[in-house]
């Protein structure tokens, strides 16, 4: 089998090129410190260093084949050779959510997550957040496999999970502003409903224009994002509002003073 690394998180690196969030305006109101948020990312970047970025090819090849999600094998259309086999199948759909094919792939990742995790975190709580963020890539993996059933290319990369704390971050907070570098070189800060918008529908451009030699796995976002827009809604602790509700009833309560 043919390595070729099929990577869920390749647009977030072509997006960095385009702009990268580095800062947004909204304080933490029910945790302290958001320890899966940043659980997650060490645990990304340890398992980088651990794999693609110290494995040589073959190496390499044996990791993407043995942990990332290969559609065809998933629905037992084909067999991985026995050297490539190192998880259950259905496991996969875990660990192919924390390898990344390169530097910029995990950066791009985790400059996302970092920015936005921690808000959807403190909405949900640590368990919560931790379940939310693993089932958005579960859905994602799953999404992309059943629009690809007879793909023998494994995927790669958190986005899917990304995404789906976009879409979060989306409903609870459109109108934060956000800190982004356009080009990696002009600050410019936008609310969080025109720059995630765009990321938004930048995905739904892509599937619907997406040829049969494109090498992202767009439909692996839009499970994210799906799985991540509903849960939000239920996973969200009590009193905490939708669509920056809040802002309304604080410039309401300032207006009546």
């Amino acid at each position: 089998m043919r390595l070729e690394l099929l990577r869920p998180g390749r647009n977030f690196t072509e997006g960095v090129q385009m702009f990268v969030p580095i800062h947004d305006s909204n304080p933490l109101e029910h945790v302290r410190l958001q320890y899966v948020t940043i659980a997650l990312i060490v645990t990304n970047v340890v398992v980088f260093l651990m794999t693609f970025a110290t494995a040589s090819e073959s190496t390499g090849t044996a990791i993407a084949y043995g942990y990332g999600v290969t559609p065809a094998v998933l629905f037992d259309l084909r067999d991985l050779p026995l050297q490539f086999q190192a998880l259950p199948d259905q496991l996969t759909l875990v660990s192919y959510m924390f390898l990344h094919g390169g530097w910029m792939h995990l950066i791009g990742n985790m400059a996302f997550l970092w920015v936005f995790g921690d808000n959807v975190e403190d909405a949900m709580g640590h368990f919560k957040f931790l379940f939310f963020y693993l089932a958005c890539g579960i859905f994602a993996g799953l999404l992309h496999s059943w629009m690809n059933p007879a793909s023998d290319m494994p995927l790669v990369g958190a986005s899917g999970a990304v995404a789906g704390v976009i879409a979060a971050y989306l409903m609870l907070h459109p109108r934060v502003k956000v800190w982004v570098l356009i080009l990696l070189r002009i600050p410019l800060r936008l609310s969080a409903m025109w720059l995630l918008g765009f990321w938004v529908a930048m995905q739904v451009f892509s599937v619907l224009t997406a040829g049969p030699d494109d090498n992202v796995a767009w439909w692996a976002h839009i499970g994210g994002m799906i799985a991540g827009a509903i849960l939000v809604v239920f996973l969200r602790r009590d009193g905490v509002p939708l669509f920056d509700q809040n802002l309304d009833r604080v410039s309401s309560e300032e207006r009546s003073v």
